[in-house]
């Protein structure tokens, strides 16, 4: 919509230096922010919060600013499922994490005549720390160290060094690339698997697409998802693809938890020809108490927390200002959500 007005809902917490910065970006752009209306967040950039009980008329002027709302920072926290219904003008939905498709598909947003945009990219940098940070942790044996300080054994020992590894990373996308990349300064070289054929391989030595993905598993001492979670990805790897794995291969899962068997990588895990997993994400969010990954001691597990850090909200900030600027210009969004794809 070029050279008109546009009308911002923020709608979920922001720092209120990070809305004035927002609303500073052009002379078009007239934003609406009610922090007292949003839940609290829990810790700085907490995009869900603790839902507040606001009063009728509190309820009242949030579904007023809905009605109002062109554009959307983060989906809203009420009724999400009935964003067209509430917000009729509705054009664009700027999202605060880079999976959504699960999250469109619960709100009933399949194919809506509304355009979406990720925060693919956002949080490339600590997610790849995180998957780097576990895997040393198990290259380098630090779980015999720590086991062996705890029962006051001293005993000298020997583990590989990450130098030389291969490691496979199942989407090439942002997080998959930077991880690739910081392998790379360990000497660690990768292949990049991909939907479709890619010319440029680079930062991965080798690029390669999802039907010839098998035969690559047998050299993947790391193996990293860090794929969407789409029907074609759901359960892709199994008891047959961990097997296929070196013996003490580490598998880092940075994607959604549906991606991975979640028995047969317990089952790889306690046998011991798993070297361990690094997980960002599980099968079920809150994992289930029956899980074995609770107990088994060469599990990383993080909440599905690992991209959770101070300059988050800076970050999406700057890429939603982007956005609008091109929104207002009638040029394509960055990180167009793709409803075929499913991300």
């Amino acid at each position: 919509m070029p050279n008109n007005r546009v009308d911002v809902l923020v709608a979920s917490y922001l720092e209120p230096a990070l809305v004035e910065k927002i609303a500073r970006c052009d002379s078009r752009v007239r934003v609406t922010y009610a922090p007292e209306l949003l839940p609290r967040p829990r810790w700085r950039s907490d995009h869900v919060g603790v839902p507040r009980e606001l009063t009728v008329a509190e309820h009242d002027r949030w579904t007023s600013m809905l009605q109002t709302a062109e554009v959307m920072f983060d989906f809203d926290w009420r009724h999400p499922d009935r964003t067209l219904e509430q917000s009729p003008k509705l054009e664009w939905v700027q999202a605060t994490s880079a999976g959504v498709g699960e999250t469109i598909e619960r709100f009933g947003l399949s194919y809506a005549p509304l355009t979406v945009t990720t925060a693919s990219g956002v949080h490339a940098d600590p997610l790849a720390e995180f998957a780097l940070a576990g895997i040393l942790h198990f290259t380098r044996g630090l779980p015999h160290l720590i086991n062996d300080r705890q029962n006051r054994t001293w005993r000298k020992q020997s583990a590989p060094e990450l130098a030389g590894s291969h490691a496979v990373i199942l989407g090439p996308g942002k997080i998959g690339t930077r991880t690739a990349e910081l392998l790379r300064h360990f000497s660690v070289t990768s292949t990049g698997v991909a939907r479709n054929p890619r010319t440029d391989s680079a930062p991965f030595d080798i690029m390669t697409t999802i039907d010839q993905f098998p035969e690559h598993l047998p050299h993947a001492d790391i193996l990293v998802v860090s794929c969407a979670l789409t029907g074609s990805t759901r359960g892709l790897i199994g008891r047959r693809q961990l097997d296929a794995l070196p013996h003490g291969a580490v598998v880092v899962n940075l994607g959604r938890g549906p991606i991975i068997d979640e028995d047969a990588l317990a089952d790889g895990l306690s046998s011991g020809r798993l070297g361990g997993a690094v997980l960002d994400v599980t099968s079920t969010e809150p994992l289930d108490d029956d899980s074995p990954l609770w107990t088994a001691q060469n599990v990383i597990l993080s909440p599905h927390s690992a991209a959770n850090v101070p300059s988050e909200n800076a970050k999406i900030v700057d890429l939603f200002i982007a956005n609008l600027e091109r929104h207002l210009s009638g040029d394509r969004l960055i990180n167009e959500f793709d409803f075929d794809a499913g991300y």
